[in-house]
């Protein structure tokens, strides 16, 4: 049996109004707290696209759209997922667990929840917060976290892109549920 790619046509991709207004809500938010490149939060958009999360906030020194370097890599992404900036993520942290977020740091740390053994309870809402690309999750937004997820890793650096982290995580999260 010959495999044929999918034309674009044939993936029933929905409008950006429709991401917006007309799909389920996934109960995730993600909250980049000082990624300095555009590229990265770009990858962000366009991954947090792919599994649908309900929103994106940018915090401190994140670019935030219209940039051209971000769209260069969301491809579009940016006009169907929403977003905010904030300068304070620690406060954005505390409003979030006011409205009913489980808020996770995905960093590595003493108390630590590996992916592979977290698994998220049904109906409950998260924030996935992901740091900068050098200093990670600022300790402070840490502190203030519920917990934190940690990628379970083999190999000598023990770190990830950012963006990477990202659909590892989403995808660990709920890309399993995805349909297709």
């Amino acid at each position: 049996m010959k495999d044929r790619k999918l034309l674009n046509i044939e993936l029933g991709r929905i409008t950006p109004e429709e991401y917006v207004h007309g799909r389920s809500e996934t109960g995730i938010v993600l909250v980049l707290d000082n990624i300095r490149s555009a590229h990265n939060v770009g990858s962000a958009f366009r991954t947090g696209d792919a599994f649908g999360v309900d929103k994106i906030w940018l915090g401190g020194i994140c670019p935030v759209p219209p940039s051209p370097d971000l769209h260069k890599v969301a491809l579009g992404a940016e006009e169907s997922v929403p977003s905010e900036h904030v300068e304070d993520v620690v406060a954005l942290v505390k409003k979030l667990q006011a409205d009913g977020y489980t808020v996770a740091a995905v960093e590595q740390t003493v108390h630590s929840v590996k992916l592979d053994r977290f698994r998220r309870e049904p109906g409950r809402k998260y924030a996935l917060v992901f740091g900068n690309e050098v200093s990670g999750v600022e300790q402070e937004v840490v502190d203030a976290a519920d917990f934190s997820l940690e990628i379970p890793q083999q190999g000598t650096k023990h770190s990830l892109n950012v963006s990477v982290s990202v659909g590892v995580v989403l995808w660990g999260l709920i890309g399993q549920t995805v349909d297709g």
